[in-house]
């Protein structure tokens, strides 16, 4: 019983040996025939899930971690990247790769299609590969009513296709063990598709049903930015009414404030001043505000639509 103790252990950090004895070597190899890749070039030399899963031999939940941890970290460095030219290209093949290696990867499925769906600069602008991810992880877990949930907010959020979004609520409501409100999400979103208030409903119903913190924080930024909207509809109405009655835009908050028609200088929800811009009447968030950038077009629940990218 002790030698088997002992066998297992010893065996199991032999073959984790093996394991990265082969990537380094295949990364050598890689360096003598290639050369080495310029600095703070992004590469991906095998991008067949398949491939990597027969090298990883017995290790693919740690190999599929350690592809999940790349992915983050490549989605990360160029979400803050200052490059004019942001290139995710390598997003999808390390989802794809991540989720061929580990097909139960819950989260790769669902935050990776949020990194895919994100607009560009702050995400791939690829809502197309983001509904490809999610059909991949529900084929891998039909019962998994949620990747259908995900797939219609790709459609709802960032491409602006209403009637489709509810068509896949509807169809993750037909999942067993789905909850009922995903039938009535289907008819809110067919009937108040492209309205602001439909749009809240919607990220009020993922913040109270994610199974996880990331999830809930991000509905719930969603929903600060839809308040901010909505304050800015109000204030731009504050502004245009001053402009009616004396001719001109104010110069600043505090002529509002004097004027009666403000309390006090106007914050969004993160505490950052709103900007008031005297020349034009326009208003909007501060630069540094967090909420930043702000949702357009059919996001900000407007009924113009926009192309998807």
């Amino acid at each position: 019983m002790t030698t088997h103790r002992v066998a297992r252990p010893l065996a199991f950090g032999l073959a984790l040996t093996t394991l990265v004895g082969s990537f380094v070597a295949l990364e050598l190899w890689r360096d003598r025939v290639y050369g080495e890749p310029a600095p703070g070039d992004a590469v991906l030399y095998v991008r067949s899930g398949d491939a990597v899963r027969r090298l990883s031999l017995s290790f693919t939940p740690l190999v599929a971690d350690l592809y999940w941890i790349r992915a983050v970290q490549y989605y990360g460095d160029m979400r803050l990247s200052r490059s004019p030219n942001k290139r995710y290209d390598l997003l999808y093949p390390l989802l794809d790769i991540t989720t061929s290696l580990d097909p139960d990867f819950t989260v790769a499925y669902r935050f990776g299609s949020i990194f895919l769906a994100e607009s560009y600069p702050g995400g791939a602008g690829r809502p197309d590969l983001a509904v490809v991810l999610l059909q991949k992880g529900f084929r891998a877990a039909p019962t998994r009513w949620r990747y259908l949930q995900d797939i219609g907010f790709v459609y709802y959020w960032w491409v602006g296709d209403y009637q489709e979004a509810a068509r896949w609520f509807d169809k993750g409501a037909d999942i067993p063990g789905a909850p009922w409100w995903l039938r009535s999400l289907a008819a809110v979103t067919k009937a108040q598709g492209g309205d602001r208030r439909g749009s809240r409903q919607l990220w009020q119903s993922l913040r109270d049903s994610a199974d996880n913190e990331w999830l809930r924080n991000n509905a719930a930024f969603r929903l600060e930015q839809l308040d901010a909207l909505d304050v800015i509809d109000r204030l731009t109405t504050i502004v245009s009414a001053f402009k009616a009655r004396t001719g001109e835009y104010p110069a600043s908050w505090d002529t509002l404030v004097r004027a009666g028609l403000l309390r006090a200088q106007p914050l969004d929800p993160t505490g950052s001043p709103y900007v008031l811009d005297p020349a034009t009447g326009r208003v909007g968030l501060a630069a540094d505000s967090p909420l930043n950038p702000l949702p357009v077009g059919a996001q900000a629940g407007q009924m113009a639509l926009q192309p998807a990218r």
